[in-house]
């Protein structure tokens, strides 16, 4: 039996040699390192481009902005009341670029199990839907069950139903978002 530290060194060491053996194969990103890194930049800058749009249905929901305003005073260790909107929104916007990013390794490694199928865009369509739910799905339980909770305390015990409920809204646009954007910024970039 694995201890659990030698089961996370080993899970890294596979995802890693998976992500060295697969990328520079995957279909639209060519043969060298250079151009997995251009295709993390531009999943990162998707991810950005997610939160901006996510701007849009969180404004006009009562408390859209509350996940923006928690995860910014967690970060800054006080009360959510006390966050300026700014700080709020960029850590926000910041929030979506590593989502980004998150959807690269999870669309490399899903590239290297699952079958291609079509290529949309720039990325095979199989693993870009498995990546791009996945990330979506992260991106909304991620700050429903643990941001949340931790740091939205008065919100927490307050209105965390409707506030889960609008963040799941959100979320799903920015899954929508990187979903089109993805594939778009892929093929031309």
């Amino acid at each position: 039996m694995l201890s659990a530290s030698a089961a996370t060194d080993l899970l890294a060491e596979t995802s890693l040699s998976v992500l060295a053996t697969v990328a520079p194969a995957l279909a639209g990103l060519g043969g060298s390192g250079g151009d997995v890194g251009r295709f993390v930049l531009v999943c990162v800058a998707c991810g950005l481009l997610g939160a901006v749009v996510m701007d849009f249905p969180m404004s006009k929901q009562e408390d859209g902005f509350a996940p923006a305003y928690v995860a910014a005073a967690l970060l800054r260790r006080t009360p959510p009341g006390e966050v300026p909107f700014r700080e709020a929104v960029v850590v926000h916007h910041a929030t979506g670029a590593i989502a980004g990013g998150l959807y690269a390794v999870v669309f490399l490694l899903s590239a290297a199990v699952l079958p291609a199928g079509a290529v949309v865009g720039g990325v095979e369509a199989i693993p870009h839907v498995v990546a791009a739910a996945a990330v979506a799905a992260f991106v909304y339980g991620f700050f429903a069950h643990v941001v949340l909770p931790r740091a939205g305390r008065g919100i927490y015990e307050e209105r965390a139903t409707a506030v889960r409920g609008q963040w799941l809204r959100s979320a799903v646009v920015f899954g929508v978002a990187i979903g089109v954007t993805v594939p778009v910024l892929t093929s031309v970039l």
